[in-house]
């Protein structure tokens, strides 16, 4: 299926219309935020079910109930899906744990009124590339990557879903509200797991003991967080997800993109990047 079959189109970019129905993106255009929100901000395929994962936790305090008996979609929900509607999530008490694939500009304005706390999480494009062509290639309601040629273009020229990762990335970097938001890599989170947990947690306010640390990331190792079926996506219908073509969560490491790109493609690869992101002077631990 193609994308106009697909997708709509929300504040000019993508978005699958079978997860986001106009009446999720009126909710979320509409929805009322509280200073002490946390939110999960992501471009798809860089790290957010592994934060659905780790934030809960921490605000916990180690207390593994939430994430071993509810799916991760209700646990934090992504606000411009579904599911948010159906979840009253105006009687969750505070700190109340969402995620979202919007770029800044496309933030409703009670979020700009009310500065919730933003955990903005980065990983390598390449890889952002090579994870999508997998779930593109498993997930019904996303348009087939094609070749890795085809898809390539497509990413670069941001006709995806949730548009271009330059965008994304520059948008929330340029945030004026700096100082409610916490800027994180998914390649800290794999080198030092336990110092990325105690980071968030003192984002976020919660001093957690040094056992509470260590159980939280032994927890949220890839391979052990793969084993929870409330945060694997094995609960989801074949129709939508079919897992024998590809896991959704995969692999769960840095560098993989060298194992699909050829020299040209990365070549090319490169050569857009330089040129979208030459005027970012924010350092990337993959530059």
């Amino acid at each position: 299926m193609t994308e106009a079959e697909l997708y709509s189109v929300h504040k000019g970019v993508y978005v699958p219309t079978h997860l986001n129905p106009p009446e999720s993106l009126k909710y979320c255009e509409e929805f009322t935020f509280r200073q002490e929100d946390i939110l999960i901000v992501t471009f798809p395929k860089s790290g957010t079910t592994w934060m659905q994962e780790i934030v809960p936790l921490i605000v916990s305090e180690g207390d593994m109930t939430p994430v071993l008996t509810v799916p991760n979609w209700d646990r934090v929900p992504w606000l411009e899906e579904h599911r948010a509607m159906l979840l009253s999530l105006e009687q969750r008490p505070s700190p109340r744990v969402f995620a979202t694939h919007f770029h800044h500009r496309m933030m409703n304005e009670s979020y700009f009124k009310m500065k919730p706390r933003v955990l903005y999480v980065m990983r390598n494009p390449k890889d952002v590339f090579t994870s999508s062509y997998h779930y593109y290639g498993m997930a019904s309601y996303l348009v087939n990557p094609g070749t890795q040629d085809e898809f390539m273009e497509k990413f670069l020229h941001g006709n995806i879903m949730f548009g271009s990762w330059f965008d994304h990335v520059k948008g929330w970097l340029n945030a004026e509200e700096k100082a409610s938001i916490l800027y994180i890599f998914y390649e800290e989170m794999i080198a030092d797991l336990k110092g990325s947990v105690e980071k968030i947690g003192q984002f976020l306010g919660k001093s957690l003991k040094p056992d509470v640390t260590e159980k939280i990331a032994d927890h949220c190792v890839f391979k052990n967080m793969k084993q929870n079926k409330m945060s694997n996506f094995s609960l989801v219908p074949e129709e939508f997800m079919n897992q024998k073509k590809s896991e959704f969560l995969r692999k769960g490491i840095a560098g993989d993109w060298k194992n699909l790109f050829t020299e040209a493609q990365e070549k090319r690869f490169d050569a857009v990047y330089e040129d979208k992101m030459k005027d970012v002077t924010f350092k990337f631990p993959w530059d």
